[in-house]
Formats: C-alpha cells, sequence, structure tokens
C-alpha cells in the first residue's frame, strides 16, 4: 500500500532533526553538456545534502549523472560541459565559484576524490611514497608520514619504494586512498573504487575505507551502481535516474519498503542464494539526455506508470520522516 505524502519539497525540507551538522549543501545544481545533436542535461536540478561524519552511496545506472555531478564539486567539468547554475556549498563554502588556485588549495586538504581507475591516475615513472610526498609538499605537508600512510591503508613499508605496474589492483587502489586520505580532508568521493577488482579485494578495501573514514570522521560520498555494495556500506543512499535524484533515504529502510520503482527493480536485480540463475534486470533502455521522455522521466520504464505520467514530472517529496521520493504515486489524494 503506498499511502498519500505531504506536497512539501525538498527545497524546504531542513535536515535531519537528529541534530547532525550538515558538511556539504547541494542546492539545484545542473550540469549541462553542449553537443552537435541538443543540450544534454547530465545532472539536472539536484539537491543534496551530507552529513558530517556520514557514508552516503550515490547509484544508478551508467549514464544517470552520478559521477558528474561529484566532478562538478571538484570543478573538473570541461567543456563543452558547464554548470549551468545552482550551488554547492562545503562548510558552508560555495565550490562553483572558485578560481584554479583556490580550487587546487581546496583539493586533498578538504575535500579529495579516490577515481575509478586507480592505475590511470597515478604517475606511472614515480614511486608511490614520492607521489604522496609530492602531493603533501603541494599543500605544505601533511599530518601523516609516508610510512603512516602505507600503514592506515595496509600496505607494508616497502610499497612506497615500488612504482604502480608494480602493484597489484587491490594494492594501486590502496595507494589511490592513502593519497586522497594525506592531509585528512573532511569530505572523501569515491568514484566507483572496486569496480575492477574481484569480490574479495572489493571487501578489503570497502572495510578500508569505512575504518579510514571513522578514524578521520571524514564524510564519504561513495558513488556505484551496486546496490548489494551500497547496503554493506552506506548509512544513507540516494538514487539517480536521467540526471535527478528520485529517492533518498537511509539505507535500511530504502531496502526494506523502496518507495520509488526506479530503486524497486534495481534492488530486485541483486542476485541472492534464492534466486541464483535468475537474473532480472531493468525492462527498456537507459534514458536518453538528449531526448528525454516527456512527464517522468522513468516512465516508459516502469512497471506502476499511469497516464498521467506522461504529461508532469513529478518532485522530489519528503514521503516519510529523512525520505524522500520523486513519484506521481505519491500526489495528494492518489494512492496505489
Amino acid at each position: 500500500m503506498i499511502t498519500a505524502a505531504t506536497s512539501q519539497s525538498t527545497s524546504s525540507i531542513q535536515p535531519s532533526s537528529a541534530g547532525r551538522e550538515v558538511l556539504l549543501e547541494i542546492r539545484g545544481l545542473a550540469v549541462h553538456f553542449e553537443t552537435r545533436r541538443g543540450v544534454a542535461k547530465a545532472v539536472n536540478d539536484v539537491d543534496l545534502s551530507l552529513y558530517k561524519g556520514e557514508r552516503f552511496g550515490l547509484v544508478g545506472e551508467s549514464g544517470s549523472g552520478k559521477s558528474t555531478l561529484i566532478l562538478s564539486l571538484l570543478n573538473m567539468i570541461k567543456p563543452p560541459g558547464r554548470i549551468v547554475h545552482g550551488s554547492a556549498k562545503l562548510n558552508r563554502r560555495e565550490l562553483t565559484n572558485l578560481d584554479g588556485e583556490e580550487v587546487r588549495q581546496l583539493r586533498l586538504s578538504e575535500i579529495a576524490m579516490i577515481p575509478q581507475g586507480a592505475m590511470n591516475s597515478m604517475n606511472p615513472v614515480m614511486r608511490i611514497g614520492d607521489q604522496l610526498e609530492l602531493a603533501m609538499a603541494e599543500h605544505g605537508g601533511g599530518e601523516h608520514s609516508v610510512r603512516e600512510l602505507m600503514e592506515m591503508v595496509g600496505l607494508s613499508e616497502a610499497t612506497e619504494r615500488l612504482y604502480p605496474h608494480e602493484l597489484s589492483g587491490g594494492m594501486k587502489q590502496r595507494a589511490c586512498i592513502a593519497q586522497a586520505i594525506s592531509l585528512s580532508p573532511k569530505l572523501i568521493l569515491a568514484d566507483e573504487p572496486t569496480s575492477a577488482l574481484d569480490v574479495v579485494v572489493q571487501r578489503q578495501i570497502m572495510q578500508t575505507l569505512k575504518n579510514l573514514q571513522n578514524r578521520l570522521h571524514a564524510t564519504v560520498l561513495l558513488v556505484g551502481h551496486d546496490m548489494g555494495l551500497m547496503a554493506q556500506f552506506a548509512e544513507r543512499v540516494g538514487i539517480m535516474y536521467g540526471g535527478e535524484l528520485v529517492e533518498v533515504g537511509e539505507v535500511d529502510k530504502i531496502f526494506v519498503e523502496p518507495k520509488h520503482p526506479y530503486t524497486r527493480l534495481l534492488i530486485d536485480s541483486i542476485s541472492s542464494f534464492e534466486t541464483k540463475g535468475d537474473f532480472r534486470g531493468i525492462p527498456g533502455n537507459a534514458m536518453s539526455l538528449l531526448n528525454p521522455p516527456s512527464g517522468c522521466h522513468f516512465h516508459p520504464r516502469c512497471p506502476n506508470k499511469m497516464d498521467k505520467c506522461q504529461e508532469r514530472p513529478p518532485t522530489l517529496k519528503e514521503i516519510a520522516p529523512d525520505h524522500t521520493a520523486s513519484c506521481l504515486l505519491y500526489e495528494e489524494g492518489e494512492n496505489s
């Protein structure tokens, strides 16, 4: 039974009443890419708040806007992409209007990124220890020595004398994590950091990241498409589709009672021992950012679509304490 929700939009929803302090506040953020075929709205008016010391997961299919969103926080959107409008504040400091030097000083010291491709983010002709020392020296030094960083991420002292090509995939990812935490940033952006690793190493890397997050009292924004991984790591989860947030809530509540049809389908696609051999994907094709459908962007693939879903887009509404969803099923007076 889906109950009717309030008409309050996320733009007016205040942070949780649990007394948690907001670290990152995103309001109305939009990132567009201008192409010969038209404008692709990769991120479309996103509102999101992250609390200090929390683990937040951002989930969605490829092309949903997850990576573009976190790259915009680091001013790493390159032409033909640009931030069209909106605000992103870290500790009340606006990120979208910083110049090059201000962004450089902010990286590692306040906000750091763990990339998806560890090998591509490292200098192939510099030893691991030298790369860490150089990064810290560029910012006036760090709180930890290279040896301490190696120990914190579970690498041996000898690793600092190796070149990137001499490391396994898991070791390279740990080295990237060591660089990201070298200046104890308040916000760590992890862009699918385990996508190229086997499941055993994935679990080890995520446990290392969780331990470091607790030690540094940092906020981690984990981007990915693996709902199972999010269930193990995140405290809250945001679901993105077509450049928009369609659901945000505590991970336990979302997995027990997902509100948006897209979220339900993502969860149903997780394999389990009970459904061994029964792989259930989401029907239809991912949305085209150049030619999005009218009304609700998910309606061509939605099992719960109604006639009005093709006519007008839904808005993100609070449907339960600290739980929002964007679906016309939750309009006033509409039950299903």
